[in-house]
């Protein structure tokens, strides 16, 4: 009997080995940038740190420098803006004081009783500069005269001819004064008398002047005043009495207070 041919296995094909020189290249193969950096030691990573911090701290040094160079201009910057408007304020500020010369046009040095004096209102308006009347200011107040011991009257319409309105005036004859401006600010006693064209310095009112008997004399709320009468504020709802003569020739009591409920609007 014949004998069966076996077939030969198959067997795995035995990968030839690589040529030494290729193993060598591939064992040593890595970037080049990693064989080309030096390796820093500890010392130097030290002074490096320490030449990052130094740096950094001279440039804290130089921001500090920098926001203190800043603050000082910007209060240098300050100060003149302040400056500067303090300046424009003065100088255009609408109730700034005009220098009242010696004698206004029209203005009466004669003895009581005195009219309203409209005439030359105009004229002492523009010498005067007051606001012009209007509604942002709506006060009044009382002025009372006494002329040795006689009670004098305030004409109505001080301070009004025709168009022309000043800022303080009166209406009727009680002695209200009314205090009507488009702006809002102090008025005196002073200027009442000037818009009424009536001479009032500290020691005369009209042709009445200080002499050996007889003074002139001013009291608010029943008290005496006794700074510079002319820049006496005439305040709303205050009583302002003027008295001219001897001591026993004052009003007993010096009047102190008015029904202003009574003053039409």
């Amino acid at each position: 009997m014949a004998k069966k041919r076996r077939k030969p296995r198959n067997r795995p094909r035995t990968q030839a080995p690589a040529p030494s020189g290729a193993v060598r290249t591939a064992a040593r193969a890595e970037p080049r940038e990693q064989r080309d950096a030096p390796v820093a030691s500890p010392a130097s990573r030290a002074r490096s740190d320490r030449k990052e911090l130094a740096r950094q701290q001279r440039e804290e040094v130089r921001k500090r420098i920098r926001r203190a160079e800043m603050a000082r201009r910007m209060v240098w910057i300050t100060g003149v803006a302040a400056v500067i408007a303090v300046a424009i304020f003065w100088f255009t500020r609408p109730d700034a004081p005009i220098e009242r010369p010696d004698t206004l046009p029209g203005e009466l040095t004669s003895e009581a009783p005195w009219p309203a004096n409209a005439a030359q209102l105009g004229d002492r308006l523009d010498v005067l500069g007051l606001p012009p009347a209007g509604g942002a200011m709506h006060e009044h107040a009382n002025v009372q005269i006494f002329i040795h011991g006689e009670r004098q009257t305030i004409p109505a319409d001080i301070g009004i001819a025709g168009s022309t309105h000043a800022s303080i005036h009166t209406h009727e004859t009680s002695g209200t004064v009314h205090l009507e401006s488009q702006t809002i600010r102090d008025f005196a006693l002073g200027e009442f008398f000037d818009v009424w064209g009536v001479r009032l310095t500290q020691s005369c009112l009209g042709a009445f002047c200080n002499d050996a008997e007889n003074r002139l004399r001013v009291f608010v709320g029943g008290r005496e005043y006794t700074e510079t009468i002319r820049e006496l504020r005439v305040e709303d709802q205050v009583v302002v009495v003027m008295t001219y003569g001897t001591e026993a020739e004052l009003p007993s009591p010096i009047p102190a207070t008015f029904d202003f409920s009574s003053v039409p609007e």
